[in-house]
């Protein structure tokens, strides 16, 4: 399995292939992971191409690892580790999996995360060629499906299988401590994930809680000299950290604006029994029902995010209604699902065509 982002830094398409490839372990399935880390690999089966360098990509920053030194590891690692399947993670992306897609002559399998405009040079002809060597091509979502077609054909056969979540690993975290309710936020701070309008939303929020902000990025300074009152910016946080603060949360708070393929974060926000407010944009509705598993308020929009934030955290039987319907939502994107679809993509990828 290969990823083209850093496997030591947090990120949807990391946790997916950590927590994927612990549930084919299970099944008896021997998987290896290839991508770039900064620093000790998180993971002991991964196997490091080397460092990586930010890059900027659909509105965001990815850690990626492209250049000849991990073109030549990437090779290396393929060769001993002879994989009968190799499995990409954004086939596209320079790094190893684009270095795989070019390279290797065994059945691959790829996967496309990205939803919106992709403006960079994976995009040419000639990567869109290359995509004819992929044995089986899979999307985690319609509006990843969209773009797919739109960059790589619409001749194209694509399977949706949605993201996963590790639901037991969730659930069994001791929650954060916290003497008031709380709101959490997870993600990158930029301007896609919406921060800065949960914020404004917050400075007349009027009610005896805190917001916990977790992470970092390019927004942060800023963002900080503009907050109210009662923010705790908890910086970057671990999976354990993450996990503990969404089971402590009062209310689990997705701001984003757009660029969201699926809501992967939405998912872990009911497994860890915590209600939702979410923007109303596609990738949050691939995942969360509105009034059932989540309220969704229109994207960009703080007054309608402080009231609705206002009415959850003022509410308790609500909180639990949407608590009971996000535990049967997040039971359809248990990880031992996606595996077990998964595993039968890569035996049909198996059989020569």
């Amino acid at each position: 399995m290969l990823s083209p982002y850093s496997m030591s830094r947090p990120g949807g398409v990391q946790g997916q292939v950590l927590g994927l490839a612990r549930e084919l372990r299970k099944l008896d399935v021997d998987v290896r992971i290839i991508a770039p880390c900064d620093g000790p690999p998180p993971d002991p089966s991964i196997v490091s191409v080397g460092p990586s360098i930010e890059w900027e990509s659909n509105g965001s920053v990815a850690p990626i690892a492209p250049g000849r030194q991990s073109a030549r590891r990437t090779a290396e690692a393929l060769r001993s580790v002879q994989p009968d399947v190799v499995h990409l993670h954004e086939p596209a992306v320079p790094g190893p999996c684009l270095t795989a897609l070019i390279g290797f002559d065994g059945p691959m399998v790829g996967t496309f995360h990205a939803s919106g405009e992709l403006a960079h040079m994976w995009t040419r002809p000639m990567i869109r060629s290359l995509m004819q060597r992929l044995s089986v091509r899979v999307v985690v979502s319609e509006s990843a499906r969209d773009t797919a077609l739109r960059n790589w054909g619409p001749d194209e056969e694509y399977v949706v299988l949605f993201n996963g979540i590790e639901i037991d690993r969730i659930a069994s975290m001791p929650p954060a401590a916290s003497d008031r309710p709380a709101v959490l936020f997870l993600g990158r701070h930029e301007e896609r994930k919406g921060l800065g309008v949960l914020l404004e939303a917050w400075n007349g929020i009027d009610r005896d809680a805190a917001l916990w902000v977790a992470g970092t990025g390019p927004q942060t300074a800023t963002l900080r000299k503009r907050a109210a009152t009662g923010v705790e910016w908890l910086g970057s946080v671990s999976d354990n950290e993450r996990n503990a603060c969404l089971r402590g949360a009062t209310v689990f708070c997705a701001p984003s604006i757009g660029g969201e393929s699926f809501g992967i974060v939405l998912l872990e926000a009911m497994a860890a029994s915590t209600p939702i407010v979410a923007s109303g944009i596609d990738g949050y509705q691939n995942v969360a029902r509105a009034d059932l598993d989540a309220l969704l308020v229109p994207p960009g929009d703080p007054v309608a995010l402080r009231s609705t934030l206002q009415r959850v955290l003022d509410d308790a039987p609500l909180r639990g209604r949407l608590v009971a319907s996000g535990h049967e939502r997040a039971a359809e994107f248990a990880m031992p699902r996606l595996a077990a679809r998964y595993l039968e993509l890569y035996e049909r990828a198996l059989v020569p065509a």
